[in-house]
């Protein structure tokens, strides 16, 4: 039998010590993709309100794969940076105001409201996909990539998700996302609304879609919400908090097929954590994105060790808290793949 002298037993506790203190802090933790050891999920946690919750610990969370109840190994509850990529719509439908405003939204949102560590990518959709700038942290060149936007043709919502999500998924941050802007529905994608599922549920990317249809009357099938969410700021480095315009859900009935489809973003979005928001009108754009960078500086990042093999199929994922008067926004499930 093979003896340690007391020195090396103790050099091998020390490291052992080290591995288990790195899964526990509430920072920083091991990160693998889905199917592999560690089931990564990012949580938004809001109040009876609206309002984004801030503060919690580990011990307030309960999270279940398929209905049992898991052993959360990581857990921050810090803003973490965020490897996040813009997706326009660029199709004939978007007028020169309507791009002005886009514009003005997505500038105001990378240089004031996200943290200085976020890297960008930028996808102007419009007949098809087309990626006008990879990762950077370069405001400016994501700027001068938006400003080059020239509306034409149909609406490649699908396709342009399904190239934006494999780019999003080598981003260098853990937390990964995909904001999608567009005033239409698809009329130009090849990729099915069934591929594209899919290709979400095997990703850990958090996709984000704010839809702007000027339709006033809303469907019976999503019920109007009006959400009152203030902005508490500061993000580091950012102004006074100050009351937001309402969230506005919903589908609007009698659409043509140009018009956004709110239910087909939900069923997109839904499956990441992410969300979708429909907006009235593109002025609307700058308080919904504010909101957005509010929402990714207050979320939480939990992981667990996968109790399944990679048998290919579908997990489901629930995120619990023990306060019952919060609710909780997470991903769905995972492909052990």
């Amino acid at each position: 039998m093979l003896r340690m002298r007391p020195h090396t037993l103790l050099a091998a506790a020390v490291m052992l010590a080290g591995i288990f203190s790195l899964a526990g802090t509430a920072q920083e933790g091991p990160s693998f993709r889905s199917g592999v050891e560690l089931i990564n999920v990012t949580a938004t946690v809001t109040d009876g309100d609206g309002r984004f919750v801030s503060g919690l610990r580990r011990d307030d969370f309960i999270v279940y794969e398929d209905g049992e109840a898991q052993e959360i190994a990581h857990f921050s509850n810090e803003r973490v940076p965020v490897s996040l990529g813009i997706a326009l719509d660029a199709s004939g439908s978007m007028t020169a105001d309507k791009m002005s405003s886009a514009r003005a939204a997505i500038d105001r949102f990378i240089y004031d409201l996200l943290g200085p560590d976020d890297e960008l990518f930028f996808l102007q959709f419009a007949s098809r996909p087309d990626v006008i700038q990879e990762w950077t942290r370069d405001r400016r060149a994501i700027s001068r990539a938006v400003g080059r936007v020239s509306p034409a043709g149909g609406t490649a919502l699908y396709d342009a998700i399904a190239d934006a999500l494999p780019l999003a998924s080598i981003g260098e941050h853990p937390k990964k996302s995909l904001l999608v802007i567009s005033d239409g529905n698809d009329t130009s994608s090849r990729t099915s609304p069934g591929e594209l599922r899919k290709m979400i549920r095997e990703s850990e990317v958090l996709v984000y879609a704010l839809g702007v249809d000027g339709v006033q009357q809303m469907s019976r099938r999503r019920p109007t919400t009006r959400v009152p969410v203030p902005l508490p700021f500061p993000i580091p480095g950012r102004g006074p908090g100050r009351r937001l315009p309402p969230i506005i859900g919903g589908n609007p009935i009698g659409r043509t097929a140009e018009r956004v489809n709110a239910d087909a973003l939900h069923d997109i979005t839904d499956d990441t954590g992410g969300r979708t928001e429909i907006l009235r009108r593109f002025g609307d754009l700058d308080a919904a994105t504010a909101r957005l960078a509010d929402e990714l500086s207050k979320q939480y990042s939990l992981g667990y060790v996968s109790p399944g093999q990679r048998d290919g199929r579908w997990h489901t994922i629930r995120v619990e808290v023990k306060d019952r008067r919060l609710a909780v926004r997470a991903r769905k499930g995972y492909i052990a793949s």
